[in-house]
């Protein structure tokens, strides 16, 4: 018999109890939401926030990523220019991909900005926005919906 299945058999009622209290009546669980933009942006949002990058896709035909020029904290509309990336190859302006007030910048881009290189979806993020106007969202593109973009435009 299993230590699990032994101290079951001697605490039904306390084992049950506390997973009765370990679990809060009204548990709503929300996840976190990726989407794409035709410009070759990423956008993460979690409860309110979007996390920015550029796209894996992006910094692929960019190549070698040299300066990254981060946002400013400031209100911004979608559309706005919220930074750049040079590359050794080009640059390129990113853009807001929703309206909202920029609340954090990633300062580790300053010194490395090849992390966009190598980890352009996660390490590599640009900004976040608090978001404004939730209704904008829908205009973004699904992961499939960007992938079937990036396809055709080649």
């Amino acid at each position: 018999m299993s230590l699990s299945a032994f101290s079951a058999r001697l605490f039904p009622t306390i084992r049950s109890q506390v997973i009765a209290r370990a679990a809060p009546a009204s548990f709503a669980r929300f996840y976190a939401t990726k989407k794409f933009t035709a410009e070759h942006e990423w956008i993460l949002i979690d409860d309110g926030v979007g996390t920015i990058g550029i796209t894996d896709h992006a910094q692929s035909a960019l190549g070698e990523i040299v300066f990254a020029e981060l946002s400013e904290l400031k209100v911004v509309e979608k559309g706005d220019t919220i930074g750049s990336v040079e590359s050794v190859k080009a640059a390129s302006d990113i853009y807001a991909p929703i309206s909202g007030e920029v609340i954090a910048v990633n300062q580790e881009l300053n010194d490395s900005p090849g992390l966009l290189n190598e980890s352009p979806e996660i390490d590599g993020w640009l900004c976040k926005i608090q978001i404004s106007n939730e209704d904008e969202i829908k205009d973004l593109l699904s992961e499939e919906q960007y992938t079937k973009f990036c396809e055709e435009s080649h």
